[in-house]
């Protein structure tokens, strides 16, 4: 049997014991209750992208995990373009969290990012065994991708304030069972070190 190939082809340069997986944030919003959504989406947006721009400069690894709408042709910089310069609900929070070029992306066909994936083995290459997942929305896809990251062995946090859901009320309900059934630390943004992330991690 030939050795692992530990850098998966080239493509996966970095090692971290952290990632920070930005779940369905590139989205249009064109859906039922997408009014309700994005008035809570766009002000977490803008706490995310700080949450952001503070892991690329720890250099941890960001993750898109985003929904492929249900298109099985789905192409990630198409569903980008459609949803920051089409005339789209979820236009201003595209804009706010746009990827980088070293930014990685994994398209899901069902609620949770691991479902039927690669996330899993872009994880295992990366090295990664500490989660930040955050975006929309708290109580579907970013609790199911929380479950299954809790399935899987991982810490996992999920920044309270850098998630949203279509009512304040479904937004509360599943952060308090995420953190009471799955164990995650949902403390603020503000309140992520990632200096000192992998001491945490490793006391666990």
């Amino acid at each position: 049997m030939p050795a692992k190939n530990h850098d998966l082809h080239g493509n996966v340069p970095e090692k971290s014991s952290i990632a920070l997986i930005m779940v369905d944030v590139i989205n249009d919003l064109e859906f039922e209750g997408g009014d309700a959504l994005l008035q809570n989406a766009v002000p977490m947006a803008k706490r995310l992208a700080a949450l952001t721009s503070r892991a690329r400069k720890a250099k941890v690894p960001v993750i898109y995990v985003n929904d492929n709408f249900g298109k099985w042709r789905s192409d990630f910089r198409e569903v980008l373009d459609h949803c920051m310069n089409d005339d789209v609900r979820g236009r201003e929070v595209a804009r706010l969290l746009a990827p980088e070029k070293s930014d990685y992306f994994v398209l899901k066909p069902k609620h949770s990012g691991f479902f039927s994936t690669t996330l899993d083995t872009l994880l295992d290459y990366l090295h990664v065994d500490t989660v930040i997942i955050a975006g929309l929305t708290t109580d579907r896809c970013v609790l199911f991708t929380a479950s299954d990251a809790h399935m899987r062995d991982l810490n996992i946090i999920v920044p309270r304030d850098c998630c949203a859901a279509d009512s304040a009320q479904h937004h509360d309900d599943a952060i308090t069972m995420i953190e009471r059934v799955l164990g995650a630390d949902v403390k603020s943004s503000d309140e992520v070190d990632f200096r000192s992330l992998p001491e945490e991690s490793s006391r666990e």
